[in-house]
């Protein structure tokens, strides 16, 4: 199925989010010209602008008021609604880079999207934290779709593809360091800027052949249709593709026989 036909038809309409992107525009980076000069021995107004200590604070909760206004006028229902519950569709697990904000790109509004994000979106059986999220979304939300969603420009990837420590990151970057490591071959053969790229679209199959090991994924494929997707984000662009992570029916098959619980 391709996830950019699907994502839009599963939104609320686009007011709201183009009304944050026209907001976030106010954000100003120097005081007003009108302001008179702070003496050096006097602590910054806390109403300055959001080039001072707390000014960027101060400014992004001025900027909720006015989103959540202009959201409020937008949709009547959807506060009210929020207030009473969530039902989204979609489970997201996404990285934590600051430019890969889900419910942002996909254009959608505060509860369509369920969440779980951590540095380079890594996937592995130990992972409690995920497990958990996969878990309430799929069991008792009852998602539709599990999207991975890696991204061009992966600072995990790239630190992955290098040999430095990082402290307690080599713990969590291991699982994408093993397949650095059973595609060394291959990742050897490309340029470094492609072979971190590739890592990174790697690590996302690896991910959903590792969320369909999930027995409470498979149950949600056999009783209700889940589907779970991979796909690319491109930090450059704004745009998503989807990998393909098809597979026969005697591997499906196969997988079922060995992690199905009931």
């Amino acid at each position: 199925m391709n996830i950019a036909r699907l994502l839009p038809r599963l939104s609320r309409p686009m007011g709201g989010v183009r009304g944050i992107q026209s907001q976030l525009s106010r954000f100003s980076t120097s005081a007003p010209l009108s302001c008179p000069p702070q003496s050096s021995s006097q602590p910054p107004a806390a109403n300055d602008s959001a080039s001072t200590p707390s000014g960027r604070f101060i400014s992004a909760l001025a900027q909720n008021k006015e989103w959540a206004n202009k959201t409020a006028e937008e949709h009547p229902e959807l506060f009210p609604t929020l207030a009473s519950g969530q039902k989204p569709e979609i489970l997201w697990i996404g990285c934590s880079d600051s430019r890969c904000p889900e419910t942002t790109l996909l254009g959608m509004l505060p509860g369509d999207v369920f969440v779980h994000r951590n540095i380079a979106n890594i996937v592995h059986g130990g992972d409690i934290n995920s497990a958990s999220v996969i878990e309430f979304a799929v069991r008792h939300l009852k998602v539709k779709h599990v999207v991975l969603c890696g991204h061009t420009k992966c600072g995990g990837a790239a630190a992955a593809m290098g040999n430095s420590a990082l402290g307690i990151l080599d713990t969590w970057l291991l699982p994408l360091r093993q397949i650095r490591e059973q595609n060394l071959a291959l990742l050897k053969s490309l340029p470094a800027a492609e072979a971190t790229q590739k890592l990174v679209e790697l690590n996302v199959q690896e991910g959903v052949k590792t969320l369909k090991q999930k027995s409470v994924i498979l149950e949600a494929i056999e009783e209700r249709g889940l589907q779970v997707h991979g796909v690319i984000y491109d930090v450059g662009t704004g745009s998503i593709h989807e990998l393909d992570t098809k597979e026969s029916e005697e591997t499906i098959k196969s997988r079922f026989e060995a992690f199905k619980t009931a």
